[in-house]
């Protein structure tokens, strides 16, 4: 697939620039600075190669101006991928934004296909250059800090040991069926079980309380014997299809990949049953990094803040950090449910070595406090920690500190964080991850966060300039 760093203009595009359109002042601003910092869009020109034995030959594709652009757009205004596809094809202004002038605008699918080909490192080194280059501009100085974690979903539903068993038994035995269909003969020695496995998973679910203590425990023994016995004939059919003679390479293509979707389901499924057997028939308490949430996204983690509302999310936790300009300096995508305090020290060394030197105001809430981050703190240079104590007798100094008005100032801009949380999740499609695995998790966060540091500079770059009007 060709991979043109700038389309040939035509006459058409030539047309469409003389038409006098303007961009929106925020996206007209941001065009500007992506075609100011070419190396961003190196990255991405990177990314679309990879794997490709000669990227100036074939069918052309995206560019990556195109594909940077339109990924900006698609979280920006938080579209989907086939109202993002609508939109540019539709107007001028939109074309021009994203570079596509008078071509045709690909399928939705096109835009799918070159987001995938990107990696979170990519995303996260094009952010650290926006950070850079707000930096060189005067739009930052990092002098102020602060910091919190948050939960992305993952797109499952509730996980119960039972709806668990029967996504092993629905999923398998649906594989199962493709691979007869790219055989010349049937492969013999599986049951289909779905409809007895769905009974109990309806049975367990609609127990009382009182038929719980009663029932539960048979229901499962007979649920887990199903999804057992669909494991083992799904092994000996994978074992039956390994050596297939007299196939094209089109059907060993298709069977091999099913072969390996299969494999993965079944050890899935093993899991799945060793955990329901444990916690339903033995009374043991799995620990949750054992646990499997969801066998479409076994990445899942299950997270306790000590939220009344939601004392249980299913997704990762990621870490935020935030300047006072409202650009995103740092973030994360955590394994598992570390403690806040852990997050300490490496903010503040990632800070200086972005900024050069740490910050005067490092604010977080109380759950990033231990006496040893404010050793840290001081350690490095930080003016003030405002990190409120969790848990203990307050000395009399450190009462009085906290009740200093710079302590409390630095909590009144810790909350600031709180906001900008939100709109990462209502306005750039942060709050559920609907892509399927921890790349594409690790993809949307990624792409919220350029998001929102494209506009942030934006709107910083548009206050600058009307300023020096006002000046002038």
């Amino acid at each position: 697939m060709s991979r043109a760093p700038q389309p040939q203009f035509s006459f058409a595009d030539l047309e469409i620039l003389q038409q006098g359109v303007q961009l929106d002042p925020l996206l007209q601003t941001i065009s500007d600075f992506l075609t100011d910092h070419e190396e961003l869009v190196e990255r991405v020109r990177r990314d679309l190669e990879r794997g490709l034995k000669n990227p100036a030959t074939g069918r052309s594709g995206l560019t990556a101006p195109q594909v940077l652009r339109s990924l900006a757009l698609q979280r920006v205004k938080n579209w989907d991928l086939r109202e993002l596809r609508e939109r540019i094809a539709d107007g001028y202004t939109l074309r021009s934004f994203t570079h596509f002038f008078a071509e045709a605008v690909p399928k939705h699918d096109a835009f799918h296909r070159s987001f995938n080909r990107l990696t979170p490192r990519t995303l996260e080194a094009i952010n650290e250059g926006l950070i850079r280059a707000a930096v060189a501009l005067g739009l930052e100085d990092g002098q102020k800090l602060r910091v919190d974690t948050t939960v992305v979903e993952t797109d499952i539903h509730h996980p119960t040991d039972s709806r668990l068993l029967w996504d092993i038994v629905r999923v398998i035995t649906r594989l199962l069926g493709r691979v007869n269909t790219w055989l010349p003969r049937r492969v013999g020695g599986f049951t289909n079980r779905t409809r007895s496995a769905r009974r109990r998973m309806q049975e367990i679910q609609r127990m009382t309380p009182q038929q719980r203590n009663r029932q539960q425990v048979f229901k499962y023994q007979e649920l887990i014997g199903i999804t057992r016995q669909v494991v083992a004939q799904a092994r000996q059919v994978l074992e039956k299809t390994r050596k297939v003679r007299g196939l094209d390479w089109r059907e060993e293509t298709a069977l091999r990949a099913l072969r390996i979707e299969i494999e993965h389901y079944c050890q899935l499924g093993g899991q799945v049953i060793d955990q329901a057997r444990r916690r339903v028939l033995e009374g043991e308490q799995v620990p949750s990094e054992q646990k499997v949430y969801s066998i479409f996204e076994p990445h899942t983690d299950l997270i306790k803040r000590g939220k009344v509302d939601q004392p249980v999310e299913f997704g990762h936790k990621v870490f935020l950090a935030e300047s006072a300009g409202g650009l995103i300096t740092q973030y994360r995508v955590l394994e598992g449910n570390p403690a806040d305090e852990d997050h300490v020290k490496p903010s503040l060394q990632r800070h200086r070595k972005t900024f050069g030197h740490a910050p005067d105001l490092y604010s977080s809430d109380r759950g990033f406090y231990s006496e040893r981050n404010i050793e840290i703190s001081q350690q490095v240079g930080v003016g003030l920690a405002s990190i409120p104590q969790r848990g203990g007798k307050k000395t009399a100094e450190r009462a009085a500190q906290e009740k200093s008005p710079a302590f409390r100032k630095g909590q009144r801009f810790r909350a600031g964080i709180e906001g900008r949380i939100s709109v990462l999740f209502r306005g750039r499609g942060m709050k559920r991850c609907l892509a399927e695995g921890r790349q594409h998790f690790e993809l949307l966060v990624g792409a919220a966060v350029l998001a929102n540091n494209l506009l942030v500079i934006a709107q910083r770059l548009i206050k600058n300039q009307q300023r020096r009007h006002r000046a002038a």
